[in-house]
């Protein structure tokens, strides 16, 4: 039960529900949400100065209706060539993290990402807490994904991580940075990755909904059966309020 209770904190923190930094100066992000299209904020968080430091992304140009689609994939639940199905059939971009469990498990899937024009994102070989771990070690996991994302889909380049469970600190940060990678945060998102507590297309729709803004970029987990049902209604819906999809390589102006 200690373990489920830990699990279910740290993931309570991906959602954006609440930030916590310890003694070390390590974080869990977090943000407050947005509220009728309002922008989000980091500015009482504590970590805003050191992502401006270090070049990581929290959302796009919070002046323009752009949104960029981004998928936590670190084990397959079925679930996500469907949702590649959704992109196809609404021309929309995405950027899918991708472990090393993904990356052996499913090549097919990272095949059809990359010949589909989503970009493949770093999510660690192993999904460690990076603030724990020696640079070296950090340096070999992310080295680990772009070279065998490569042997398998040919896609040479990888320029974006997202910190497996948000957790960062100042070091984390520099590491990647020093391997030329951005930080990519988020600005939406909500409790989404129990399979087996999914509540239906409409839980997943309203909240995602609920926090839309201009410049958001919106974190979704591919095991989450309702983000799948969802997806197409959510795509349809912030288009009717003038909203464009983008991939991270057309973002121009970040924040912070």
């Amino acid at each position: 039960m200690k373990i489920l209770r830990i699990l279910l904190f740290s993931l309570a923190l991906m959602a954006g529900q609440m930030t916590m930094v310890s003694a070390d100066g390590t974080y869990h992000f977090g943000f407050k949400k947005s509220v009728n299209g309002q922008p989000p904020s980091i500015d009482e968080e504590g970590f805003k100065g050191l992502l401006k430091q270090r070049g990581a992304v929290f959302t796009g140009d919070q002046s323009q209706k752009e949104l960029y689609l981004t998928f936590d994939n670190g084990y397959e639940q079925g679930y996500t060539g469907r949702i590649l199905d959704v992109l196809k059939e609404k021309q929309v971009p995405a950027i899918f993290f991708v472990t090393g469990h993904y990356i052996r498990t499913e090549p097919e899937l990272l095949k059809r990402m990359a010949a589909e024009g989503h970009l493949i994102g770093n999510h660690s070989w192993s999904h460690p807490d990076m603030s724990r771990i020696p640079a070296e070690r950090i340096q070999k996991e992310l080295n680990q994904v772009k070279d065998e994302v490569a042997a398998v889909t040919g896609q040479k380049e990888m320029h974006y991580l997202r910190a497996p469970r948000g957790i960062f600190n100042d070091r984390s940060l520099a590491v990647s940075q020093g391997l030329n990678y951005t930080n990519v945060f988020w600005s939406v998102a909500y409790r989404d990755w129990e399979p087996k507590h999914q509540k239906g297309w409409e839980y997943a729709y309203k909240n995602v909904m609920a926090q839309l803004h201009p410049g958001a970029v919106i974190l979704l987990h591919s095991v989450s059966s309702d983000n799948t049902e969802a997806l197409g209604k959510i795509i349809d819906a912030a288009r009717a309020q003038g909203y464009q999809f983008k991939s991270l390589d057309e973002m121009k102006l970040r924040t912070p």
